[in-house]
């Protein structure tokens, strides 16, 4: 793929140019690595140079079916030519579709439509709080949530009231209250904080910042009997885990677990524009009624095609297997440099974390390393790295980016 220089709209900068504006006059609430992407399509970027890149992050799961998916880009196109917003003042012919069919996706029968990730997750505790003292009788005012160490659910206020990241919270307080943080995996701390008080539990199956950390097996299993024991609603967090990425349609379907609230985003919608949801039944979102949540932007007709698409996609089952057996063969050669620069490989399908020894140099430098190798990923906490390409990625494909990975270790 080549930039057509002589075609593109406005001034034409170099990479350095765009990296000095956005320093200039952008928050620096982010450290990017130094590639400014042009154009893109399937697994490839390319940037303002004509440097093609393997863009193994995938937007945090956001570009599950690949850069400009063509299913995707069509009905986008299509709704373009129709219609864009109306708001929830009315009605649109996208709206009751999409959450009837992302409904049934995830085995529910209502859906709640947001935009972003952390604003499905901040909807969901505000349901859990309603539902806790309308249903379930907590005193008004005395809800609890227990949560993991190590989750990642946003950077809303509220949210990082609950992160153990200190990054994420220092000179952010006064902090809300009402949320309890245990071990992420040890089900026997999570019974001991559940108490009268509590409404919900809210976990990531899978947490992906933390650096793909997968629970014990019994896990998950353990916290739903908890949940149901303790008439408590079990809120997965699925919005990097979600809609294919493991190799299930959600990531708890792994071990076999319902929750009572799902919460999506990232990948509904489709690499083109946020699109979120919290997912669960009547019993639980209808605690709802008009005028106590809302968004402006929330389900429009835009997102609730793109939305309504990516449903249709995921329920032909072909982009779960997709990720099953792409994932088996990035794992495997994962697996296979233990021991040579790397101390340990994690995940389910197409999504891993990779420990690099420490001695090699920090996360971040091996991502610039790598970047310069035609290869993209991120890194989190120290020297791990974050792999999750688009689900359209090949065989080939993944032995070309990982021997660029294996000559970085060997550098």
């Amino acid at each position: 793929m080549s930039i057509d220089l002589a075609n593109a709209v406005g001034p034409v900068y170099s990479s350095g140019e765009h990296i000095t504006m956005v320093d200039d006059h952008a928050a620096h609430n982010y450290s990017p690595l130094p590639v400014v992407a042009a154009t893109a399509d399937g697994v490839w970027i390319t940037d303002v140079e004509g440097n093609r890149y393997l863009d193994a992050l995938a937007g945090y799961s956001a570009v599950n079916f690949g850069h400009r998916n063509t299913e995707i880009i069509a009905a986008v196109n299509d709704q373009l030519n129709r219609l864009t917003l109306t708001s929830r003042a009315f009605h649109s012919d996208r709206l009751g579709p999409f959450c009837r069919d992302l409904a049934a996706l995830c085995g529910k029968d209502m859906v709640l439509p947001m935009n972003t990730g952390a604003e499905a997750v901040e909807s969901a505790i505000k349901v859990a709080r309603k539902w806790g003292t309308d249903v379930k009788g907590v005193p008004t005012d005395q809800a609890s949530i227990v949560v993991a160490a190590g989750n990642f659910h946003g950077r809303t206020t509220t949210i990082v009231s609950f992160s153990d990241d200190e990054s994420a919270r220092r000179g952010f307080g006064p902090f809300t209250p009402g949320f309890r943080i245990v071990p992420f995996g040890d089900a026997d701390a999570m019974a001991a904080a559940i108490d009268d008080t509590t409404v919900a539990v809210l976990i990531e199956p899978i947490q992906g910042e933390a650096g793909v950390v997968v629970p014990p097996a019994d896990y998950l299993p353990k916290v739903r009997e908890l949940c149901t024991a303790a008439n408590v609603l079990m809120i997965c967090d699925e919005i990097q885990s979600g809609l294919g990425r493991t190799g299930e349609t959600l990531a708890s379907d792994h071990w076999g677990v319902v929750p009572d609230l799902y919460t999506l985003g990232k990948a509904l919608g489709g690499g083109v524009l946020p699109v979120s949801a919290v997912v669960g039944n009547n019993d639980v979102l209808g605690v709802l009624a008009p005028g106590e949540h809302g968004s402006t932007f929330g389900g429009n007709p835009l997102a609730a095609a793109v939305g309504s698409t990516v449903v249709s996609m995921l329920g032909t089952g072909y982009w779960q297997d997709r990720a099953r057996v792409m994932g088996a063969h990035l794992h495997s050669r994962l697996s296979d440099m233990v021991g040579s620069g790397v101390t340990a490989v994690r995940g389910l399908g197409l999504w891993a974390g990779v420990d690099v020894d420490p001695a090699l140099g920090s996360g971040k430098e091996m991502c610039k390393k790598l970047a310069q190798r035609g290869v993209l990923v991120k890194d989190t906490h120290g020297s791990t790295l974050r792999f999750a390409p688009p689900i359209v990625i090949t065989i080939d494909e993944i032995d070309w980016a990982l021997d660029q990975f294996a000559k970085v270790l060997k550098s």
